[in-house]
């Protein structure tokens, strides 16, 4: 499980009301840089500080109830869960969201809907560095009377849930998804907010759902749905659900692999689970600093690449341009096995593995530019202006530089230079296709 970083092509307006405060607000969201993250401003005040959309700028005080809130100093966001959903869904990691009052507009149905084609209209772009995907390799669990989530390891992001209402028009629902933006999009977006009559009041008293009406959410009475349109799925409630908890672990900052699955959870026990696994991911070890600087070590490269010893010949991808170039590095020392033959007492690299190297960063630049790059190979299928003009010595650091010079379904060519202390070596025009495995 590994992918690019994404941002959008372009910027986006979104105007509207704010489902609990019901004050008038909009939403411009702007691109960010690769390693930004997901960030807040509040556009409406003299101070604009940025809010990171993390765990870490969750009130500890704060005991969300029917939404999530953010908060800097004395700034406070409410309810970002469907937004965040909506980035989360749709691998969105780095952004600037510009925030005109308290609150994020709420999608005119109560669904993700508006949100979703309002992003696939500005389109999404790949940044060339990968993203911090934060691996569950051991169960972590939270129980809160009969609430409970857990976290397991699973080679996929699964999202399970479980709910139980005495109103038999919702009763006992359960759902589960591998999720993947097709899943979000088909499956999980359109599902809207819901609430009880009897708990209508209740939350009105308590300043919640200013905004609320039987447009923007499903409201079940004891006779059935009070709206006029009907249910979306048979158990349209528990996606929604699936839904907040998707935004809530947005706030971990990182892509999940692994299988969560929830229980009667709502957004405060949510958000208590989630600082467990905050915990959990921040006593790891810390994002490399090659990562930050966009590059991708040989931990990413071997979840891309399938090739192993005595034959992986990539140690570093130093620069990565989605669909349009890689810079990356191989070093050559003297403890190489084909030095043992090639020759001995005057060990030079093999031109073949030269260029076989070449091939293997321009396979990255291929595979990290699909969706499950490990389910793919590159196979490739012609070497054509093949030059080699000096040789490589134990010592030397090779420095491959590759173009994408054409791209048709799945059949690609690159030119490919390779550079020791800035003197071209060796170049190739390589062929290649991408198969599955």
């Amino acid at each position: 499980m590994i992918r690019q970083q994404r941002t959008i092509n372009k910027e986006i307006l979104f105007e509207g009301t704010g489902l609990h405060t019901g004050n008038a607000s909009s939403i411009e969201v702007k691109p960010a840089p690769p390693n930004a993250g997901i960030k807040f401003v509040r556009m409406d005040l003299e101070n604009r500080d940025e809010i990171p959309a993390t765990i870490a700028s969750v009130p500890a005080e704060s005991r969300p109830y029917r939404q999530t809130e953010l908060s800097r100093g004395n700034v406070k966001i409410f309810t970002v869960e469907h937004l965040l959903a909506t980035c989360y869904g749709l691998n969105i990691d780095n952004l600037v969201i510009e925030l005109k009052g308290e609150e994020p507009p709420e999608p005119p149905d109560g669904s993700c809907d508006a949100f979703v084609q309002a992003f696939k209209e500005a389109g999404f772009k790949n940044q060339g560095v990968p993203c911090d995907i934060f691996e569950i390799d051991r169960t972590v669990s939270h129980k809160n009377g009969g609430v409970e989530l857990h976290a397991y390891p699973c080679d996929t992001f699964k999202l399970s849930f479980s709910i139980e209402y005495e109103n038999k028009h919702i009763g006992s629902q359960h759902a589960s998804f591998d999720i993947t933006p097709e899943v979000f999009v088909n499956e999980l977006a359109s599902a809207r907010t819901f609430v009880l009559m009897e708990d209508v009041e209740h939350l009105r008293k308590a300043g919640l759902i200013k905004g609320g009406s039987i447009e923007n959410a499903i409201v079940f009475t004891d006779k059935g749905l009070l709206n006029d349109e009907p249910l979306r799925f048979p158990d349209e409630c528990v996606r929604h659900k699936i839904l907040d908890l998707l935004g809530d672990l947005a706030l971990l900052g990182s892509p999940v692999k692994g299988h969560i699955h929830a229980v009667r959870s709502g957004h405060a026990t949510n958000i208590d689970f989630i600082r467990r696994l905050w915990e959990v991911k921040e006593s790891r070890t810390r994002t490399s600093d090659l990562l930050k600087k966009g590059q991708w070590d040989i931990n990413v490269i071997q979840k891309i690449m399938p090739h192993r010893y005595p034959f992986l010949l990539i140690d570093r991808i130093l620069e990565l341009e989605d669909k349009k170039r890689v810079v990356g590095i191989k070093n050559v020392t003297i403890n190489e096995p084909f030095f043992q033959g090639h020759f001995p007492g005057h060990p030079i690299m093999p031109a073949v593995l030269i260029i076989e190297a070449m091939a293997q960063i321009g396979g990255v630049l291929l595979l990290s530019s699909v969706d499950n790059p490990e389910r793919y190979l590159v196979y490739f299928t012609q070497i054509n202006k093949a030059k080699f003009r000096k040789p490589v010595l134990p010592g030397d650091q090779i420095r491959f530089e590759l173009e994408l010079l054409t791209l048709k379904r799945r059949i690609c060519k690159m030119q490919g230079h390779a550079y020791v202390d800035g003197n071209l070596v060796a170049e190739a025009e390589l062929w290649s296709t991408i198969v599955e495995r």
